[in-house]
Protein backbone atom coordinates (compact mmCIF):
# COMPACT_ATOMS: atom_id res chain seq x y z
CA UNK A 1 0.00 0.00 0.00
CA UNK A 2 1.31 3.41 -0.72
CA UNK A 3 0.97 5.92 2.07
CA UNK A 4 0.59 9.53 0.49
CA UNK A 5 2.57 12.22 2.24
CA UNK A 6 0.98 15.63 2.30
CA UNK A 7 4.04 17.50 2.63
CA UNK A 8 6.08 19.60 0.12
CA UNK A 9 8.06 19.25 -3.09
CA UNK A 10 10.73 21.16 -4.27
CA UNK A 11 10.52 22.02 -7.05
CA UNK A 12 6.70 20.69 -7.52
CA UNK A 13 5.47 18.03 -10.40
CA UNK A 14 3.85 20.98 -12.13
CA UNK A 15 6.78 23.15 -12.15
CA UNK A 16 9.02 19.82 -13.56
CA UNK A 17 6.66 18.99 -15.87
CA UNK A 18 6.54 22.93 -17.55
CA UNK A 19 10.00 22.07 -18.41
CA UNK A 20 8.98 18.43 -19.50
CA UNK A 21 6.43 18.33 -21.80
CA UNK A 22 7.41 20.93 -24.55
CA UNK A 23 10.08 18.84 -25.08
CA UNK A 24 7.42 15.73 -26.10
CA UNK A 25 6.55 15.29 -29.83
CA UNK A 26 2.73 14.56 -28.97
CA UNK A 27 2.68 17.97 -26.84
CA UNK A 28 0.68 20.48 -29.03
CA UNK A 29 1.00 23.30 -26.59
CA UNK A 30 3.66 26.93 -26.64
CA UNK A 31 7.21 26.69 -24.82
CA UNK A 32 5.77 27.92 -21.75
CA UNK A 33 2.70 26.27 -20.44
CA UNK A 34 0.94 27.15 -17.16
CA UNK A 35 0.01 23.76 -15.66
CA UNK A 36 -2.64 22.91 -13.16
CA UNK A 37 -2.53 19.04 -11.65
CA UNK A 38 -6.45 17.91 -12.51
CA UNK A 39 -6.54 14.61 -11.38
CA UNK A 40 -5.40 10.88 -12.13
CA UNK A 41 -5.01 8.09 -10.52
CA UNK A 42 -2.11 6.00 -8.65
CA UNK A 43 -0.95 2.20 -8.50
CA UNK A 44 0.69 0.45 -5.60
CA UNK A 45 4.42 -1.06 -6.42
CA UNK A 46 4.06 -4.68 -4.61
CA UNK A 47 7.49 -3.94 -3.41
CA UNK A 48 6.18 -1.14 -2.22
CA UNK A 49 9.90 1.38 -3.07
CA UNK A 50 8.38 3.10 -6.06
CA UNK A 51 5.38 5.65 -6.36
CA UNK A 52 3.34 5.17 -9.46
CA UNK A 53 0.62 8.14 -10.53
CA UNK A 54 -1.07 8.84 -13.66
CA UNK A 55 -1.53 12.69 -13.91
CA UNK A 56 -3.41 14.65 -15.75
CA UNK A 57 -2.00 17.89 -16.23
CA UNK A 58 -3.81 20.59 -17.59
CA UNK A 59 -2.34 23.43 -20.02
CA UNK A 60 -4.36 26.37 -18.65
CA UNK A 61 -2.58 28.86 -21.29
CA UNK A 62 -4.49 26.87 -24.30
CA UNK A 63 -8.20 27.95 -24.48
CA UNK A 64 -9.14 24.89 -24.99
CA UNK A 65 -7.67 23.85 -21.79
CA UNK A 66 -5.50 20.47 -22.95
CA UNK A 67 -5.66 17.92 -20.73
CA UNK A 68 -2.54 15.56 -20.86
CA UNK A 69 -1.85 12.10 -19.52
CA UNK A 70 1.46 11.95 -18.06
CA UNK A 71 2.00 8.35 -16.32
CA UNK A 72 5.10 8.96 -13.55
CA UNK A 73 7.42 7.03 -11.35
CA UNK A 74 8.98 8.36 -8.29
CA UNK A 75 12.11 6.58 -6.83
CA UNK A 76 14.40 6.83 -4.32
CA UNK A 77 17.74 6.12 -6.19
CA UNK A 78 18.21 6.38 -10.15
CA UNK A 79 16.88 3.81 -12.01
CA UNK A 80 19.77 2.27 -13.86
CA UNK A 81 19.49 2.84 -17.77
CA UNK A 82 16.89 5.33 -17.76
CA UNK A 83 18.80 8.91 -17.89
CA UNK A 84 16.95 9.75 -21.03
CA UNK A 85 13.59 9.19 -19.08
CA UNK A 86 14.51 11.54 -16.04
CA UNK A 87 11.67 14.19 -15.86
CA UNK A 88 13.86 15.76 -12.76
CA UNK A 89 14.65 15.50 -9.05
CA UNK A 90 12.41 17.45 -6.76
CA UNK A 91 13.29 17.65 -2.81
CA UNK A 92 10.46 15.85 -1.11
CA UNK A 93 9.49 17.35 2.68
CA UNK A 94 9.24 13.73 4.26
CA UNK A 95 11.15 11.14 1.97
CA UNK A 96 14.32 13.44 0.68
CA UNK A 97 15.44 13.47 -3.07
CA UNK A 98 12.81 12.06 -5.18
CA UNK A 99 14.02 11.15 -8.81
CA UNK A 100 10.84 11.25 -11.46
CA UNK A 101 10.90 9.34 -14.35
CA UNK A 102 8.39 9.50 -17.54
CA UNK A 103 6.41 6.15 -16.11
CA UNK A 104 6.32 4.31 -19.45
CA UNK A 105 10.19 3.97 -19.37
CA UNK A 106 9.88 2.47 -15.87
CA UNK A 107 9.29 -1.39 -15.51
CA UNK A 108 7.56 -0.84 -12.32
CA UNK A 109 4.68 1.06 -13.73
CA UNK A 110 4.72 -0.80 -17.04
CA UNK A 111 3.93 -4.37 -14.75
CA UNK A 112 1.66 -2.92 -12.82
CA UNK A 113 -0.37 -1.18 -15.86
CA UNK A 114 -0.97 -4.64 -17.25
CA UNK A 115 -1.86 -6.20 -14.12
CA UNK A 116 -4.44 -3.13 -13.72
CA UNK A 117 -5.99 -3.89 -17.56
CA UNK A 118 -5.47 -7.94 -16.58
CA UNK A 119 -7.44 -7.43 -13.55
CA UNK A 120 -4.72 -8.36 -11.06
CA UNK A 121 -4.42 -4.48 -9.83
CA UNK A 122 -6.72 -2.01 -8.34
CA UNK A 123 -6.55 1.66 -9.43
CA UNK A 124 -6.11 3.98 -6.02
CA UNK A 125 -6.75 7.63 -5.48
CA UNK A 126 -4.03 9.88 -6.05
CA UNK A 127 -4.35 11.88 -2.85
CA UNK A 128 -5.51 9.47 -0.40
CA UNK A 129 -3.85 6.51 1.35
CA UNK A 130 -5.56 3.16 0.93
CA UNK A 131 -8.48 4.34 -0.97
CA UNK A 132 -9.57 2.80 -4.31
CA UNK A 133 -10.78 4.86 -7.18
CA UNK A 134 -13.62 2.85 -8.62
CA UNK A 135 -13.91 5.93 -11.09
CA UNK A 136 -10.78 4.47 -13.08
CA UNK A 137 -12.35 1.39 -15.00
CA UNK A 138 -10.48 -1.27 -16.95
CA UNK A 139 -11.28 -3.92 -19.25
CA UNK A 140 -9.28 -7.10 -20.91
CA UNK A 141 -10.88 -9.36 -23.86
CA UNK A 142 -7.60 -11.18 -24.42
CA UNK A 143 -7.97 -14.88 -24.10
CA UNK A 144 -4.37 -15.25 -22.92
CA UNK A 145 -2.19 -14.31 -20.13
CA UNK A 146 -0.76 -10.41 -20.06
CA UNK A 147 2.70 -11.48 -19.76
CA UNK A 148 4.84 -8.44 -17.00
CA UNK A 149 8.75 -8.79 -15.71
CA UNK A 150 10.03 -6.82 -19.30
CA UNK A 151 12.00 -3.95 -20.03
CA UNK A 152 9.95 -1.26 -21.49
CA UNK A 153 11.18 0.07 -24.70
CA UNK A 154 7.99 2.83 -25.73
CA UNK A 155 8.49 5.42 -28.57
CA UNK A 156 6.73 8.78 -28.70
CA UNK A 157 5.05 9.92 -31.68
CA UNK A 158 2.59 12.76 -32.60
CA UNK A 159 -0.53 10.70 -31.01
CA UNK A 160 1.21 9.77 -28.02
CA UNK A 161 3.24 6.73 -26.71
CA UNK A 162 3.73 3.48 -27.94
CA UNK A 163 5.58 0.71 -26.28
CA UNK A 164 5.16 -3.19 -27.27
CA UNK A 165 4.58 -6.15 -25.30
CA UNK A 166 6.83 -9.49 -25.28
CA UNK A 167 3.05 -11.02 -26.17
CA UNK A 168 2.94 -9.07 -29.69
CA UNK A 169 0.16 -6.45 -28.02
CA UNK A 170 1.19 -2.93 -28.19
CA UNK A 171 0.23 -0.82 -25.20
CA UNK A 172 -0.68 2.55 -26.39
CA UNK A 173 -0.68 5.44 -24.20
CA UNK A 174 -3.12 8.25 -24.76
CA UNK A 175 -1.04 11.29 -24.14
CA UNK A 176 -3.68 13.89 -25.49
CA UNK A 177 -6.66 13.08 -23.58
CA UNK A 178 -9.52 13.95 -25.69
CA UNK A 179 -13.29 13.39 -23.71
CA UNK A 180 -16.38 11.78 -24.53
CA UNK A 181 -20.13 11.97 -23.38
CA UNK A 182 -20.28 8.27 -21.96
CA UNK A 183 -19.53 7.91 -18.48
CA UNK A 184 -18.00 4.90 -17.92
CA UNK A 185 -15.79 6.12 -21.29
CA UNK A 186 -16.20 2.41 -23.43
CA UNK A 187 -13.22 0.22 -25.01
CA UNK A 188 -12.64 1.71 -28.17
CA UNK A 189 -13.76 -0.91 -31.43
CA UNK A 190 -10.75 -3.51 -31.51
CA UNK A 191 -8.93 -3.16 -28.54
CA UNK A 192 -7.91 -5.98 -26.70
CA UNK A 193 -7.81 -3.88 -23.12
CA UNK A 194 -8.50 -0.51 -21.95
CA UNK A 195 -8.29 1.95 -18.59
CA UNK A 196 -10.09 4.61 -18.56
CA UNK A 197 -10.78 7.81 -16.21
CA UNK A 198 -12.11 10.86 -15.20
CA UNK A 199 -10.79 14.58 -13.95
CA UNK A 200 -12.97 17.75 -13.11
CA UNK A 201 -13.34 20.47 -16.18
CA UNK A 202 -13.49 24.36 -16.04
CA UNK A 203 -17.07 24.33 -15.09
CA UNK A 204 -16.91 22.14 -12.06
CA UNK A 205 -18.42 19.54 -14.23
CA UNK A 206 -16.28 16.05 -14.68
CA UNK A 207 -14.69 14.77 -17.99
CA UNK A 208 -14.10 11.74 -19.37
CA UNK A 209 -11.74 9.67 -21.35
CA UNK A 210 -10.05 6.45 -22.59
CA UNK A 211 -6.06 6.62 -20.84
CA UNK A 212 -4.87 3.55 -22.59
CA UNK A 213 -5.50 0.80 -24.88
CA UNK A 214 -4.11 -2.53 -25.49
CA UNK A 215 -4.18 -3.56 -29.11
CA UNK A 216 -2.90 -6.27 -31.22
CA UNK A 217 0.74 -5.33 -32.84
Amino acid sequence: MAVIHHTTLKPTKVELLAGWLPTRPWYRGGPDPVLEKSGGFRLDDPEGEVGIEFMVATDTTDPERTAYLVPLTYRGAPLDGAEHALVGTTEHGVLGTRWVYDGCHDPVLTDELLSLIAGRAQAMAQSVSDTPDHEVTRSHTGSGEIPAGFTPEPADDRDGTRLPVPDGTVLRIHRVLSPVADNPPPAPRGVLGHVAGGWPGADDGRLRAVFVTLRSA
